[in-house]
């Protein structure tokens, strides 16, 4: 499942500039296809714009029947009815989605015997200070097993001991769900932690959902600003 709205705050309508010849979204739609790892692969969106660029290309799209506040929340209703085990949401703005990487997404699942994994997400090692120190980029502290304690807009661990030899992980937005725990995502209301960071799978560890991280090396770009598209121009190229 792709959500993906028009409106946004940073970059409105930033799914439908072009890369490269074709609008971020359906570059995202395709990737996501060209993994061959699904079932089915969907467009979830509240925008007929955005509906109509994936089904006129010969994607698969789905129209949001209320407002949602995030991705999560749009998913959840699309799969409430629908007979599956796993969801795997993939953010409309990661047209670099690689199969490596949702594979091992899916392998945690294969490996989950005992069902003790709510939902599985990714995490790239990242060095650059300013990237670290970025509001705009999501970090993610995990245990031992690589399950997350925390994530933040703010670097974390703040280095009060640089010689400490921490690594700084960044989150990427791409999530597996068991159905079951985006159901009861969907119907739990938002606490203050997600209010203050706005990142939406702070939900899941306020309620006691297990988040198993699995780290990549594929970084791709992330498009949330215009800056963000000029990079992904270059990248693609």
């Amino acid at each position: 499942m792709i959500p993906a709205r028009y409106s946004a705050s940073r970059f409105p309508g930033k799914l439908m500039q072009d890369l490269s010849g074709k609008t971020v979204i359906l570059r995202t739609y395709e990737a996501t296809v060209a993994t061959n790892l699904f079932d089915d692969v969907f467009v979830v969106t509240d925008s007929e714009i955005i509906y109509d660029e994936i089904i006129n290309n010969g994607g698969k799209a789905l129209m949001s029947k209320k407002e949602h506040d995030c991705g999560s929340d749009r998913i959840a209703e699309a799969v409430e009815h629908l007979d599956i085990d796993i969801v795997i949401n993939v953010q409309g703005d990661e047209p670099f989605t690689d199969r490596e990487s949702l594979a091992k997404l899916i392998d945690v699942f294969k490996n989950d015997a005992k069902k003790e994994v709510d939902l599985a997400s990714l995490m790239v090692h990242i060095s650059d200070k300013d990237e670290i120190n970025n509001p705009n980029t999501v970090k993610v502290i995990v245990d031992r097993s690589n399950f997350a304690l925390y994530f933040s807009r703010s670097p974390i661990p703040f280095p009060r001991d640089t010689t400490a030899g921490v690594k700084y992980f960044k989150h990427k937005g791409v999530y597996a769900f068991r159905k079951q725990a985006i159901l009861d995502f969907y119907k739990l209301p938002m606490l203050p932690l997600e209010a203050s960071e706005k990142i939406e799978c702070i939900r899941y560890l306020e309620y006691g959902k297990r988040i198993k991280m699995v780290e990549t090396d594929v970084e791709g770009v992330e498009i949330d600003t215009p800056e963000d598209l000029e990079r992904a121009k270059k990248l693609w190229k």
